[in-house]
């Protein structure tokens, strides 16, 4: 039995459409869209002496996820600071002077900018004078 035009057509659009599901629910799409997204935010991370202990989280800006106790303030110096960690304002207080290392970390993206940072403090206090809201999770 011949197949009329329209339903033909019909056929070729339940077809394309199935394929296109299947081929989605692979994970092949078109090109470039396995690519990351531009910005994935940064993964923060603090550990103690020798990596005694380690915490983390990630932050994105928005934070949408809810993922940082203090995002808002975190984000709001990380744009003071145009993404530098280096150059944040933190909030200085004073310390005492114990020795108990604090290494903190940042990798990822910061507004499409690529972000590897780490560096290390002498106590737990002076990191929180140091960064603020950013490592205070």
């Amino acid at each position: 039995m011949p197949v009329s035009r329209g339903r033909r057509s019909a056929r070729t659009a339940v077809l394309a459409a199935l394929s296109t599901a299947l081929l989605g629910t692979l994970g092949v799409g078109p090109a470039g869209a396995d690519e990351p997204p531009v910005d994935q935010g940064l993964q923060l991370t603090v550990s103690g002496s020798g990596n005694t202990w380690v915490r983390g989280v990630r932050l994105s800006c928005p934070d949408t996820y809810r993922r940082h106790p203090h995002a808002l303030a975190a984000c709001n110096a990380l744009t003071w600071a145009r993404g530098d960690l280096d150059a944040l304002p933190g909030e200085p207080h004073s310390c005492t002077r114990e020795y108990d290392p604090v290494t903190v970390s940042a990798t990822g993206t910061w507004r499409g900018s690529p972000v590897n940072w780490r560096k290390e403090f002498p106590n737990a206090c002076t990191m929180d004078s140091a960064t603020g809201p950013v490592f205070r999770f």
